[in-house]
């Protein structure tokens, strides 16, 4: 298997971006986490998108198509930051070239809509992402800073070992392999497409929001039926937060429906880690060499940088 790259480290006085390539955000959204990131030490700037608005897009799928392509070439940008998710980033992917992003590869960053990033650039760039906080959720809480503190480690160099607590449905085992997955409705959408991550011998870490239960169970039965779930090294799953119902309940949580979805299998399969569209939203880097070990007595994720 051929390894990821990891991108450069990022030190005082660099420069990060933030654009938006899904849903439409307005600049005064963004002044907290701004702020934040001048505080430590980084030069910020907004891209065009950063404002726009087409429908619920951040501009058309040419301008953020655009604004992604720039920070990608431009040479004094270390780190490319999603400004939020919604939806849209799968309308732009195929026409993004990353040619001079594999020459010189740069951070990725975001979570549930950015999922479509994280498993493309992976699979087809072989360069490692982090799936982390964005700035339309950041410091409106404790738990926030965490989150955010967790993002800045990780860019400036100090990968993070998690240690969380035990779950009822866990299956105790410990397993390594590289890190890949993120929003279970994202990669339900990108089966089938070049985008589509390669599971087999991967940690698969599956989060997602507002879904019906039955919607939850169709897309676990259609990554079983795909092969995506047989030969994982291990799964960790995060935040299934406000799952809805139908007036006839479907009957199991969504934790539940992944647990049963793979009873067939041996590997180990840690539930609760902080990590998706809940308060706590701890970073990972995608692509990463990493370590799952689950007992009774609690959890841990480590990375191998």
């Amino acid at each position: 298997m051929k390894s990821v790259a990891v991108p450069p480290f990022l030190k005082n006085g660099d420069t990060i971006a933030i654009v938006s390539t899904a849903r439409k955000i307005a600049p005064d959204e963004l002044l907290p986490a701004v702020a934040a990131y001048e505080k430590e030490g980084f030069k910020v700037r907004l891209g065009k998108t950063i404002g726009r608005s087409f429908h619920q897009f951040a501009g058309s799928d040419n301008e953020r198509l655009a604004d992604f392509q720039e920070m990608i070439d431009d040479g004094e940008v270390k780190a490319i930051i999603c400004a939020r998710g919604g939806y849209g980033t799968s309308r732009i992917i195929d026409r993004l070239d990353f040619s001079r992003f594999e020459q010189k590869p740069k951070w990725i960053v975001g979570y549930s809509d950015v999922t479509v990033l994280h498993c493309h650039v992976v699979k087809n760039h072989g360069v490692a992402t982090l799936h982390a906080t964005m700035p339309l959720h950041m410091l409106k809480c404790d738990q926030d800073q965490e989150s955010f503190d967790s993002l800045v480690a990780v860019l400036k160099g100090k990968i993070k070992n998690y240690d969380f607590d035990p779950h009822l449905l866990n299956r105790a085992g410990m397993a390594s392999g590289e890190l890949t997955g993120g929003n279970l409705s994202i990669i339900y959408n990108l089966t089938g497409t070049a985008s589509e991550p390669d599971t087999d011998g991967k940690i698969l870490f599956l989060e997602d929001l507002d879904e019906y239960l039955y919607h939850v169970d169709r897309m676990m039965v259609m990554l079983k039926r795909a092969g995506k779930l047989e030969n994982l090294a291990g799964l960790l799953i995060g935040g299934m937060t406000g799952m809805n119902d139908n007036a006839v309940p479907f009957g199991q949580s969504a934790e539940e429906i992944i647990r049963a979805h793979v009873e067939d299998y041996t590997y180990p399969v840690a539930f609760g880690f902080p990590a998706g569209h809940g308060p706590r939203n701890l970073a990972m880097v995608m692509g990463m060499p990493s370590t799952l070990n689950v007992n009774n007595n609690g959890c841990s994720i480590s990375f191998q940088s």
